[in-house]
């Protein structure tokens, strides 16, 4: 009976666990937003439903350190802000942050608070260091090895406009040391785009790239219907014999 009584509590925190949320976590509770007072899953769930009201005043974003009051998904308990409900003694997130009024069961992010940022943030706290004049979070292997650029992260990503700062998708840290969403950084490689929108140095390895534009093409010119080697450019490609640019390559410089 007594090794009975031991393990209640844990099995009490346990109920539950990983079968409630929504598309952002994995949680026992859902949070009263304090601006507009309507129950939503997390804090994001919120911020999509509102930004899309279609009148802009209506549009807004709750502050996370607000929230004040939570709902307990199993026992549908309101109540102040706490990791365990005070009904039923479920455990509300496995990770808990009261700073940040932050829940969420699925600990294999590797969540931590990160007090430079005030907020949470994921992947390990040993992975992470916090770059004091980025004003953000950055991977270990950055340390000592990235151009700071004043609270660079507290900006738009300059691509799909996101926020970054507190953005749930992962951003990256370019050469010149602006940033954007690794995502869009992809999308910016598939599409040629080798400069940093911000300051237009360039970010990506283009040195192949480089060494194409100073080598010799083969082209034969539709006018005088001679052949000749001319370097190539990419926007045309001049005939040594009557200076014409109405010419079509018929090599490249991998062929040389």
């Amino acid at each position: 009976m007594a090794e009975e009584e031991t393990s209640s509590p844990r099995t009490r925190e346990d109920a539950g666990k990983l079968q409630y949320g929504c598309d952002h976590y994995r949680r026992r509770c859902k949070i009263r937003a304090p601006c507009c007072q309507k129950i939503f899953s997390c804090r994001h769930c919120h911020n999509e439903a509102t930004s899309a009201m279609s009148n802009p005043d209506d549009r807004h974003e709750v502050v996370r350190h607000d929230i004040k009051q939570v709902i307990c998904s199993l026992c549908n308990t309101e109540q102040e802000v706490a990791q365990v409900c005070s009904n039923c003694g479920v455990k509300m997130g496995e990770y808990y942050c009261e700073i940040c009024k932050f829940y969420d069961d699925d600990t294999t992010k590797g969540q931590f608070h990160c007090e430079g940022c005030g907020i949470c943030r994921v992947g390990g706290r040993n992975n992470f260091f916090h770059c004091e004049k980025c004003g953000s979070c950055y991977q270990v292997e950055l340390r000592n090895n990235h151009s700071c650029v004043e609270n660079s992260m507290k900006h738009h990503c300059p691509i799909c406009y996101e926020y970054l700062f507190d953005s749930i998708k992962g951003a990256t840290v370019m050469q010149c040391g602006h940033t954007m969403h690794a995502d869009c950084l992809n999308l910016m490689a598939e599409q040629n785009q080798y400069r940093c929108p911000i300051c237009s140095k360039t970010v990506l390895k283009v040195s192949n790239y480089w060494r194409m534009l100073d080598q010799e093409v083969s082209i034969l010119c539709n006018d005088c219907n001679e052949t000749s080697k001319t370097a190539f450019h990419i926007v045309g490609l001049k005939c040594s014999h009557c200076r014409s640019y109405n010419t079509r390559r018929i090599s490249t410089p991998d062929d040389h």
